[in-house]
């Protein structure tokens, strides 16, 4: 959540800044902002909305200084408008900060600040930040650098932090607990980044912050890192690491949107998530994150999934593939659930966490939750130097490249192939899957990209049935087995970038109780690919049709009896029924896209969202 970037060096920052928050945008979207280091002291340039106004607002206005930093939000703590959007200032306006996370204990810092004498400006738990290091800075008469350190270790919560100050008008501060930072390393320069893209154009010399660095940036000199949970505040040597991203992956290449290009990348998607993993010649499927622990995985007593949102979908996926194939019960939890559970975690349980970015906080503290009761934590996430990959014992990335899009598309898919990759490998070591199957699913793995690629050429048709869905205010997803959480993931789809409402049920489900919402004005979406319980899928829609219900349906191609029950049909090719959310998926994306754009919402910034949910 929310947007950081922030530039030292000898160019004009504003452009670089301005630049960043773009590339941020997908972040968080409520309001903007710039504080820029001038000769007279530091300037603030603030809007709400998107960077766009802020861009109008600062047309004509000074925006000089090689020092500054800048800010997209995403809303937590008060309304999106101009007092709450960030840099933070100080009352005498000699600092601003900006920050990402969440003050846990804000209010009580808030109320010592209160006592103290400080008037606060905004509803913001990150004013409080402001104020508490340059009182810390006040009160014992120390540089900043070390009042930050002071300051911080008396903040409950997460953050990520860069501060300019005029005491130093050469002087960068940044800071990381719990939320995402880097610090790219150019010629004479510094580039701060939440993530990769503002930074990436520049130089791909990057250092992650670990959790507790306070780093220091002076003009012309080395980045200086110490960690305030050490009382000796020792300066760490950077570790500088390359930054696997390419400029070309940030555009949208052609494409309308983010999102429809996502869309159209899951065929390299899933080729990317296979590439060096399967070899067809010798039978063999390695995931190489994951060997040292191979073991402990086969020994397992269960595995825990642990996700949120998307994720959490291809955990139900992932629970069919592994329970199937491997035979190792599986429970899927909701991060946000779970952390809070006091749940029941044994030494021989396997805890998978699943993240698209690797910062979603609920899933984070479940991790650290899983580590410290003894049992082995796999991750899988999509975005290399993460904080899922370094606190994770091992792992695989799913190499669907940079998702801007909001709402995930090839992340899921890409999840979808490592799981069953994952599922696949460890069977065959375990011996608990025929041999005939194990080819079948890696042949079928190997030709999911071109049956993807076949979906993606029904679009027109798509966008005809989206015409008729638009109408509608609600909408009800069903699936059985498999194709159940592909109906949640449709729901999810459909409701968050279109707003229409949608939920999705495992199909039987509906007699018990959902049912009563069936009539002449419910589109229901239907799952029903060739399936062991494909029978019974079309008897739960002769119930749907006996109460007139409007039936649309993703099928195999060649169907007759589901699409002669439907008012509309999307056929998919045929894949192993343990493999067909790859397929199916597919046209509910789209389906749901266009029926965003018929209603003229924005598909890449849905409202009240953003991409990576590094809150709770």
């Amino acid at each position: 959540m929310c947007g950081i970037v922030a530039y030292l060096g000898q160019k004009d920052a504003y452009p670089i800044l301005l630049k960043g928050l773009y590339r941020l945008e997908y972040r968080g979207y409520d309001s903007a902002g710039v504080a820029l280091m001038q000769e007279s002291g530091i300037k603030m340039f603030k809007k709400k909305g998107r960077v766009e106004e802020l861009q109008k607002f600062c047309e004509n206005l000074d925006t000089s200084g090689t020092l500054g930093i800048a800010h997209t939000r995403w809303a937590t703590h008060g309304e999106p408008n101009e007092q709450n959007a960030h840099p933070h200032v100080s009352e005498d306006g000699s600092m601003a900060l900006i920050h990402n996370g969440i003050v846990e204990n804000y209010v009580v810092l808030k109320q010592q600040l209160v006592n103290q004498g400080v008037a606060f400006k905004s509803e913001t738990d990150t004013e409080v930040l402001v104020h508490l290091i340059k009182s810390v800075q006040d009160k014992e008469g120390i540089p900043l650098p070390e009042a930050v350190t002071i300051a911080l270790r008396m903040v409950e919560g997460t953050y990520a932090l860069a501060i300019i100050s005029t005491e130093n008008p050469d002087q960068l501060i940044v800071a990381k607990k719990g939320s995402p930072l880097l610090v790219g390393i150019g010629d004479n320069e510094y580039f701060i980044g939440s993530d990769g893209a503002p930074i990436v154009e520049y130089t791909k010399q990057v250092v992650y912050l670990e959790d507790g660095d306070v780093g220091v940036i002076s003009r012309d000199k080395p980045l200086r890192i110490s960690n305030v949970n050490d009382s000796e505040r020792l300066p760490k040597s950077p570790y500088i690491q390359t930054l696997e991203l390419s400029l070309e992956q940030l555009e949208k290449g052609g494409f309308d949107t983010y999102m429809l290009k996502e869309i159209y990348e899951q065929p390299k998607a899933v080729r990317d998530s296979m590439r060096g993993r399967i070899n067809l010649e010798k039978d063999v499927v390695s995931l190489g994150g994951i060997i040292e622990y191979e073991q402990k995985m086969l020994n397992a007593r269960r595995f825990i999934i642990v996700a949120c949102g998307t994720s959490w979908h291809s955990g139900l996926i992932a629970e069919h593939l592994f329970e199937t194939l491997v035979r190792i019960p599986v429970e899927v939890e909701y991060a946000s659930e779970f952390r809070y559970r006091n749940p029941i975690i044994y030494e021989d349980d396997v805890l998978i966490a699943i993240s698209q970015s690797g910062e979603t906080a609920d899933t984070l503290a479940a991790v650290e939750i899983g580590k410290k009761r003894g049992a082995t934590v796999i991750g899988i996430c999509n975005v290399v130097g993460s904080t899922m990959a370094r606190e994770t014992m091992a792992g695989s990335y799913s190499h669907a490249g940079p998702e801007i899009g909001v709402a995930c598309t090839k992340t899921f898919t890409a999840q979808i192939t490592v799981l069953a990759l994952m599922a696949l490998s460890l069977a065959k070591k375990k011996g608990t899957i025929p041999m005939s199957l194990y080819h079948k699913l890696l042949n079928d793995l190997e030709t999911a990209p071109e049956k993807i690629e076949s979906v993606l050429r029904q679009e027109q048709k798509i966008q005809r049935i989206a015409q008729y869905v638009a109408t509608k205010q609600n909408a009800m997803f069903l699936g059985r087995g498999v194709s159940f959480p592909v109906a949640l993931e449709g729901a999810l789809k459909l409701k968050e970038i279109s707003y229409i409402h949608a939920e999705g049920y495992p199909a039987a489900e509906i007699k018990h109780g959902p049912i009563a919402l069936i009539d002449t004005n419910m589109p229901v979406i239907v799952v029903a690919p060739e399936q062991h319980i494909y029978d019974k899928v079309v008897s739960n829609i002769q119930e749907i049709i006996a109460r007139k219900g409007t039936i649309i349906s993703i099928v195999n191609e060649g169907d007759t009896t589901v699409s002669g029950m439907s008012k509309f049909t999307i056929e998919v090719p045929g894949i192993d029924e343990l493999l067909t959310p790859l397929v199916t998926t597919i046209p509910l994306q789209l389906l749901s896209y266009h029926v965003a754009l018929i209603r003229d919402c924005d598909v890449d910034k849905p409202r009240n969202l953003a991409k990576s949910v590094s809150v709770e």
